[in-house]
């Protein structure tokens, strides 16, 4: 009697702690989910997270160029989306899997900035990883978006690679060419690219800019369009450009364009006839290059033309 009783005892306080420690998941995990991403990754996230995780998402949100966004828009936010809109969580439950990881399920409801429910959203029901490392439960990854963002950063890295190769053929055979400034920093809009056998062709339409710097402000030596097809080839491992059919000026632009771009022509022509498209990339791009050079620049302009804000 004595022993069943202790037994039953046992039981109750294993019972109790297993509650216990379930109830302190899901406490932490709602502490947790204030540290998810939503169009930007808080700087005091990064202690609520992995160390891998927190290097990852901030590849995506300060390492790569703030372009992205417009075509990959769903790597800046994991649960409200656009529409001003704020996430409201519930912690539905948690499921340890092994000592030190565990997966939180969390319903999440749209609410208005002023506290009210939008009452057409639907409730999302998510996932979210925690570890447990030096003793504290820290955000893991988030319904499998780590995946989707490494391989995305190795797209992007692969990408840029490319184009700082376009960036210097641009500069060095064709930038020589114009009265030259300080510094020689090209647009690129790449209308599209096709890879066979190593070897790339990349029809874009590009700019090349000579700019002085003149106080906080990159004012525009001199510069001019160059659209056509780029063959990069792989030497040493690296993209390098080793020919350029370009477009010609004057009366024969039209159909070289034609001839070059095939049935790219389309897309190309709607690029290169729309000024605000061309601005648009010219501002992001130099906003990237001076980012990664850490440089105190502020705005650039064109000659005869209002500063444009950086």
């Amino acid at each position: 009697m004595t022993k069943q009783i202790v037994t039953i005892m046992l039981a109750a306080m294993l019972l109790a702690a297993c509650g216990n420690k379930e109830q302190q998941l899901k406490e932490r995990a709602a502490e947790l989910c204030q540290y998810i991403p939503d169009h930007e990754l808080k700087a005091e996230s990064k202690a609520f997270m992995t160390t891998d995780f927190y290097a990852v998402l901030d590849t995506m949100f300060n390492h790569l160029p703030e372009q992205e966004a417009m075509d990959h828009e769903w790597l800046y936010y994991f649960v409200t989306g656009n529409g001003g809109t704020i996430a409201d969580f519930e912690v539905a439950g948690v499921e340890q899997t092994d000592d030190t990881h565990a997966v939180a399920t969390i319903k999440v409801r749209q609410k208005w900035e002023d506290g009210s429910f939008d009452e057409n959203s639907d409730i999302e029901e998510h996932q979210l990883y925690m570890e447990e490392v030096d003793g504290k439960w820290l955000i893991s990854d988030f319904d499998d978006h780590k995946k989707d963002c490494i391989r995305h950063i190795a797209i992007n890295r692969k990408e840029q690679t490319l184009r700082n190769a376009m960036s210097d053929y641009l500069v060095k055979e064709i930038g020589t060419h114009y009265l030259q400034g300080q510094l020689c920093i090209p647009t690129l809009l790449i209308v599209a690219e096709e890879e066979q056998d190593y070897v790339m062709c990349v029809w874009c339409d590009t700019w090349v800019y000579w700019y002085n710097i003149e106080g906080d402000t990159l004012k525009t030596v001199s510069g001019g369009n160059h659209a056509g097809c780029m063959t990069v080839r792989q030497q040493d491992g690296k993209p390098v450009v080793t020919a350029f059919d370009q477009t010609v000026d004057g009366a024969g632009n039209e159909a070289s364009a034609k001839r070059i771009f095939g049935k790219h022509y389309d897309v190309f022509h709607n690029m290169n006839s729309n000024q605000e498209v061309r601005e648009a990339a010219r501002k992001e791009q130099l906003q990237w290059y001076i980012r990664q050079r850490g440089m105190n620049i502020r705005f650039y302009q064109d000659d005869g033309w209002p500063a444009v804000s950086l």
